[in-house]
């Protein structure tokens, strides 16, 4: 929103209520308020990006801190500098004239400088008798002033992110390799599993990766590449396990037929038997805990959820497992089923399992009967919610993200 047709005369930029609400905001500093120039300026620096600011930009700032004599701004100081464009285009390393206003224009948009304009649009100093600066037109360096502790915390905020997006991209190198070393591996050694198109899959999730990649882009690809390592490590471990349950059949057999028939403890039932418990090789497989996924996979593999969390959306997964309360009501799940699920799955990977049920609705007869059945699968062992994800994911073209 513009006052009237006021313009300044450097750059003919419009003045709007925007720049009104920081001039007043400049003229409340709190009194005896400092701060370093040089500080401030590294914090506007770091934080450019968040500002929209250039390297130039910056250029011009850094001349236009180099007219102010002292390193501290001061809340009782005259925070006004007046140089020429031919001055400041010297500091600012011979920028341009057009180049120069552009650039002001940045500044005072971003809310680190104010410009006080004269009657002729001049900048100048007038003095007192004493030889003091009375009144300045110019440009206010006021607003760095008093936005230096914010300014300090959105160059810490560019910090910490600019750190964990150094870490995301280190643990996406480190899962490519593991994912490309344990494929490699299992072709070589001639382990069974589909691994042609387990490696469509890497090379697909690796083509996904933009040529300068976001944060968020980094993430979804790491999750889906965790979730295929966990996938193929699970796959080689039940193959393993095969191997070793097999073995050890025929090691039993061996030892039965090489028993001695007269022994006096073949007489004998042993205290297992008596209890009448199966033999180790028989023994069910003692169930481990379901592997929790991370929330923003779970979500991207079910967007149909999104609409039942809190305010129609979903943050946190507490806002998944009251949307999953709504769902399973409305898909006709008892809550005896649900609360089982709850109890053998836990209560995020029950809300998971039912946002992907709700995701195939159209292809589950009975969703309650459903349930129940993976509930038990997941007591004896023999249900992993990834394949479900990873089924999901693939169906809906994961390189479409979900926010």
């Amino acid at each position: 929103m513009q006052i009237g047709n006021v313009t300044t005369p450097f750059g003919r930029r419009p003045m709007t209520l925007a720049l009104v609400r920081r001039q007043v905001a400049a003229s409340e500093i709190k009194a005896e308020k400092t701060a370093d120039k040089w500080k401030v300026f590294r914090d506007a620096s770091e934080a450019r990006e968040l500002l929209g600011l250039q390297d130039r930009s910056l250029a011009v700032l850094d001349a236009l801190l180099s007219f102010y004599p002292e390193n501290e701004l001061r809340q009782d100081a005259q925070l006004i500098v007046f140089p020429s464009n031919a001055q400041l285009s010297l500091r600012a390393h011979g920028i341009a004239g057009a180049t120069l206003r552009r650039h002001i224009a940045l500044l005072v948009e971003a809310g680190l400088i104010i410009r006080k304009d004269s009657a002729n649009g001049k900048r100048y100093a007038r003095k007192d008798q004493a030889g003091a600066i009375e009144t300045a037109f110019g440009f206010d360096l006021s607003p760095m002033l008093l936005r230096s502790e914010e300014l300090a915390l959105l160059a810490q905020q560019v910090v910490s992110d600019r750190a964990a997006f150094r870490r995301a991209k280190e643990s996406l190198t480190i899962c490519r390799r593991d994912v490309r070393k344990l494929i490699t591996a299992a072709m070589e050694e001639g382990a069974s599993g589909d691994w042609q198109t387990i490696e469509a899959m890497y090379v697909a999730a690796v083509g996904r990766i933009p040529r300068s990649p976001t944060k968020r882009d980094i993430e979804a690809v790491l999750d889906e590449l965790s979730l295929l390592r966990e996938e193929i490590i699970n796959l080689l471990d039940l193959q393993k396990n095969a191997e070793f349950s097999s073995t050890n059949d025929a090691h039993d057999e061996r030892h039965i037929q090489n028993s001695n028939t007269e022994s006096i403890y073949e007489l004998e039932p042993s205290s297992e038997k008596e209890q009448g418990a199966k033999p180790s090789h028989e023994v069910m497989r003692q169930r481990e805990p379901l592997k929790a996924f991370p929330l923003g996979m779970v979500l991207r593999a079910c967007p149909e959820i999104w609409p039942y969390g809190p305010g129609g959306e979903i943050s946190s997964w507490r806002d998944l497992m009251s949307a999953a309360v709504v769902v399973r009501s409305m898909l006709g799940v008892s809550p005896s089923a649900y609360q089982d699920a709850c109890e053998a799955m836990g209560p995020e990977n029950a809300a998971a399992v039912m946002a992907c049920i709700l995701e195939r609705e159209g292809h589950i007869t009975s969703p309650g009967g459903y349930l129940r059945d993976l509930t038990s699968r997941t007591r004896r062992g023999e249900f992993s919610l990834g394949p479900m994800l990873m089924a999901l994911l693939r169906g809906q073209g994961v390189h479409a993200k979900t926010a």
